[in-house]
C-alpha cells in the first residue's frame, strides 16, 4: 500500500539522528503567511532548494518579519508529509541572517537607477484619455493576458489590443520584454503599453528587475503601465514606468476610460448644452416679442382694424349659419342610423334568438323548408352551429 510505503520513509527520517535535529541557512522564498497562522516557504541557495513549514506555535517568538529574499537560519527537523509523500523541514526556530543576494542586488540596482533620475515624476509620460490602441506584452498563455482582455471588453470594448508574446520568467526573459517594448514603441497606432505578468515569487520575478530592461522603459516614447501582479511588492520595472499597476487587471482599468462614466459625463454635458441654449433661446424670443410690439404699434395694418373687425363679424355669422344647417342634417342622419339599425338582421342575434339556415345557406322560415334528419346551422351572437332535425312538428293552422 502507498501509505504503508510513506509512513515506512517517515520512520527512516525519525530515525536518523542527523534529520530530528538540524540547522539549515538559505535564502526565503515563496514565502506565505497563512491566515491559520502557520508559515509555509522555500529556502534556497545557488544550487537546490527545500520546503518548509513553520507551525504557529512556534513563529509566534520570531521577532522580525519573514520575506521573501531575506537570509535566515531556521532550526528544525526533516520529515514525510505522508498524505502526499513530500518531504519538508519543519522549522522551530528562525534567525535573521541578512538580505539574500538576490535582494542584495536589487536594493543596490534600485538606488543606482534612483540617484541617475530614472525614477523622478518628471520623467512620467501621462497617460492617453482615450487610447484606441493598446500594446500588451506577456506571455500569451498566463492569466494576465485574460485578465486585460476581460478587464478591457468589459469597460472601453471599442479600444484594440495588440498582444506581443513574451517570456516573462527566466534567463531570456528580459531580452526577449525589451525586443516587444522596443517594437511597439516604433508603432504610431499604440497609444499606451502594459508590461507584466500574473505574479510570483520574488526570484520568478527577476525579469522585471533587469537593469537593461529598466532603461528600455525609461527611454521609451510611448507610455508603459508596469503591471507585474503583486500588492504590496515592487520590482524595478514598477519604479521606472510611467504608471505602477498592483495587478494585470488594474493596468487595464488605468489603460482605458469606463464607457458608463463617459457616457454619464457624455450626458451631462448635453444637459448643460441644452440647458444653456435654451436660455439663449428664451432671451432672444423675449428680445423679438419686445420688436414685434414695437412694429405692431407702428404697422399700416394698424388702421384696418376696423375693417377686421366688420370682417369678423360676417364670419361669425356665416359660421353660424352653417352650423344651424349643420344640425339639422346631424339629427335626419341620426334618425336613419336609428331605423337602419332596427332593420339590422343580427339584431336579433343580440337578444338571444339565432336565424336558421339550411346547408345552401338559405333561410328557414317555415316547416315546410325542412325535413326531419336534414342538416341545419345556427348563426348566433357569438357563433355558429350545426345540427340535424330530428323531428319536424308542424303546428294547425287556422283555415278561417
Amino acid at each position: 500500500m502507498v501509505s504503508e510505503v510513506n509512513g515506512y520513509i517517515k520512520k527512516l527520517f525519525a530515525g536518523d539522528i542527523l534529520l530530528t535535529y538540524l540547522q539549515i541557512e538559505g535564502e526565503i522564498s515563496n514565502f506565505t503567511h497563512h491566515y491559520s497562522g502557520h508559515m509555509y516557504f522555500s529556502l534556497k541557495d545557488d544550487k537546490s532548494r527545500i520546503k518548509c513549514v513553520m507551525f504557529k506555535g512556534d513563529n509566534e517568538t520570531i521577532d522580525f518579519k519573514p520575506k521573501d529574499g531575506m537570509r535566515v537560519v531556521i532550526s528544525g527537523q526533516v520529515s514525510v508529509y505522508e498524505k502526499d509523500g513530500s518531504y519538508q523541514v519543519y522549522a522551530r526556530r528562525m534567525q535573521k541572517q541578512g538580505l539574500g543576494d538576490l535582494y542584495r542586488a536589487f536594493e543596490e540596482l534600485k538606488k543606482k537607477l534612483s540617484e541617475e533620475g530614472l525614477f523622478d515624476t518628471e520623467r512620467k509620460k501621462p497617460l492617453p484619455g482615450i487610447p484606441k490602441k493598446i500594446g500588451v506584452v506577456t506571455s500569451s498563455t498566463g492569466a494576465a493576458i485574460r485578465d486585460i482582455t476581460s478587464i478591457l471588453k468589459r469597460r472601453y470594448p471599442t479600444v484594440h489590443m495588440l498582444l506581443y508574446p513574451a517570456l516573462v520568467q527566466g534567463d531570456g526573459a528580459p531580452k526577449d520584454i525589451i525586443k516587444a517594448l522596443k517594437y511597439l514603441d516604433t508603432r504610431e497606432d499604440i497609444d499606451v503599453i502594459i508590461v507584466g505578468r500574473g505574479g510570483g515569487s520574488f526570484e520568478e520575478l527577476g525579469a522585471f528587475n533587469d537593469e537593461a530592461l529598466a532603461r528600455c522603459i525609461a527611454d521609451m516614447n510611448t507610455p508603459v503601465i508596469s503591471a507585474v501582479g503583486h500588492e504590496t511588492d515592487f520590482t524595478i520595472a514598477d519604479f521606472v514606468a510611467d504608471i505602477r499597476a498592483a495587478t494585470p487587471s488594474a493596468a487595464a482599468e488605468l489603460a482605458v476610460p469606463d464607457r458608463r462614466s463617459l457616457l454619464d459625463e457624455i450626458d451631462s454635458i448635453g444637459r448643460s448644452v441644452l440647458s444653456d441654449m435654451s436660455r439663449r433661446i428664451s432671451k432672444e424670443d423675449d428680445r423679438l416679442e419686445g420688436l414685434a410690439k414695437r412694429l405692431s404699434y407702428s404697422s399700416p395694418y394698424r388702421s384696418l382694424s376696423d375693417k377686421q373687425v366688420e370682417l369678423d363679424g360676417i364670419f361669425r355669422q356665416l359660421e353660424h349659419t352653417m352650423f344651424r344647417g349643420f344640425a339639422g342634417h346631424k339629427e335626419k342622419l341620426a334618425l336613419s342610423e336609428a331605423r337602419l339599425k332596427l332593420s339590422d338582421p343580427g339584431l336579433p342575434l343580440q337578444k338571444g334568438y339565432g336565424i336558421i339556415t339550411d346547408v345552401q345557406g338559405r333561410i328557414i322560415r317555415s316547416t315546410d323548408d325542412i325535413d326531419p334528419m336534414d342538416m341545419i346551422a345556427v348563426r348566433l351572437r357569438d357563433g355558429n352551429l350545426k345540427a340535424r332535425v330530428e323531428e319536424v312538428i308542424k303546428e294547425a293552422r287556422d283555415e278561417n
